[in-house]
């Protein structure tokens, strides 16, 4: 009974220790300039918001919450260690290298790093210990990396799951730059999560020892670290629900292997390093693979000779309410064969108070479509077509830099001699549409 009064007393301090310290804000800031910057790319390019600051943030907060609260028992019972100075250590260098890439805002990279970091110091001689920045060296030397990289393991699990779970609500259509000077459509699945955890103080800090064995080691005892996760995936080639599966398998193979690697160098130091390298490495594998991937596969998001293909549906919109999906090609509007995108509004414009639609499915199949048409709905029915292929603006497909997030630059550019962005080009009477293939 003392021992969960002193769990319970412990796990109040850590809270309270969460909130004093700025880590946690830290995460939740960056939460909100990202998706500020989002919003800001989705009008800019389709001039309309999909995504809502208010309910993105709080979805983020509770659902990484969740999956903190969730980490934080199995690191507890697997006996994971961190002290208040490694926590500094660890956002350090955090920090430090999502200067470089934000992606690089990662607890893998960072501890990955640490553990070269460690190696290095054990080469160095004793008296940088009680030097300039001592403390500091006297933590890194003082970490439990293996534990730390499962504890890694353990948050990409948490990622892989949101990946999965949220991942394809996530997405934000772009127009990118596609092969021989065509734009095509495509999707960013990217997100943040603040997790708050709460880990075991090193033993021998005078905590006492746990009632059960833990795999690691730890002592009884509770201190809060506040880590942010998140993943960033552009696809040209697939629907947002297949690219965010994907994206979680990959996830979900890197912490069962990272988390295999973690307990082999508990058991035998020597592998440590090879641990650390490999939790950087293989992350890096997964980004490689993923664009290789990319490269090799036909964009889905184009115009065939026939119809118009649909990037996205806005939530709520009358396109939703039919049925119609991203990928779906919409062949005939009123009776109106398509085969430009000024003509899907002047089609709509033939009845203006019922729409009838032909719309060929994912599988190849038509579906026929009507719904009566309201003031004020959207003019296209709330559908975003794919870009026509000389759209003037466009996105970059990579992820935006830290001062594009803080200044919520949205990284678009206008390419020479193409229409503007979002702007119907109307063909020439009885003229049709070059074939969009890429």
């Amino acid at each position: 009974m003392d021992v969960m009064t002193d769990l319970l007393a412990d796990w109040g301090s850590a809270w309270i220790h969460l909130l004093i310290q700025p880590y946690y804000y830290i995460a939740v800031l960056f939460v909100i300039l990202y998706f500020r910057r989002q919003i800001a790319l989705e009008r800019k390019l389709v001039h309309v918001k999909l995504h809502s600051l208010g309910s993105e943030l709080w979805r983020a907060v509770w659902s990484g919450a969740v999956l903190g609260l969730a980490v934080s028992l199995l690191a507890i019972l697997l006996g994971v260690t961190v002290s208040g100075t490694a926590v500094a250590c660890i956002w350090g260098v955090s920090l430090l290298l999502m200067l470089i890439r934000v992606r690089y805002l990662c607890f893998a990279y960072a501890i990955g790093v640490l553990g070269v970091v460690q190696l290095i110091l054990t080469w160095l001689p004793d008296s940088l210990q009680s030097g300039q920045g001592g403390e500091i060296v006297t933590a890194i030397l003082d970490m439990d990396i293996p534990a730390l990289l499962a504890l890694a393991a353990l948050l990409h699990l948490a990622e892989a799951l949101l990946a999965r779970w949220q991942g394809p609500g996530l997405a934000s259509p772009l127009f990118l730059d596609g092969k021989r000077g065509k734009v095509v459509g495509g999707y960013r699945l990217e997100g943040f999560w603040p997790l708050p955890l709460f880990l075991l103080i090193p033993a021998g800090t005078g905590a006492e020892h746990l009632p059960w064995q833990p795999l690691l080691g730890g002592g009884l005892g509770l201190v809060s670290l506040p880590v942010l996760i998140g993943f960033s995936e552009t696809t040209h080639s697939r629907l947002p629900a297949r690219k965010a599966a994907a994206t979680a398998g990959h996830l979900l193979i890197y912490s069962i292997v990272l988390l295999g690697l973690a307990l082999l160098a508990h058991w035998w130091s020597p592998l440590t390093v090879l641990a650390a390298l490999a939790a950087l490495g293989l992350h890096e594998g997964i980004r490689l693979y993923s664009g290789l991937v990319e490269q090799g596969s036909s964009p889905l998001f184009v115009h065939p000779p026939s119809g118009l293909k649909v990037l996205a549906v806005l939530p709520g919109s009358p396109a939703e309410e039919l049925g119609i999906a991203p990928g779906e090609v919409v062949l005939k509007v009123n009776g109106v064969a398509l085969t430009a995108a000024a003509q899907l509004h002047e089609a709509l414009r033939l009845n203006a108070a019922y729409c009838k639609l032909e719309v060929q499915n994912l599988e190849g199949e038509s579906k026929f479509l009507q719904r009566p048409i309201y003031e004020g709905e959207h003019h296209q029915l709330g559908m975003i077509l794919a870009p026509e292929p000389d759209t003037g603006l466009t996105a970059a497909a990579k992820p935006a830099n830290i001062l594009e997030i803080i200044t919520a630059k949205t990284g678009t550019h206008r390419r020479a001699g193409g229409t503007s962005g979002g702007e119907l080009k109307r063909p020439k009477p009885g003229g049709k549409r070059g074939t969009a293939e890429m």
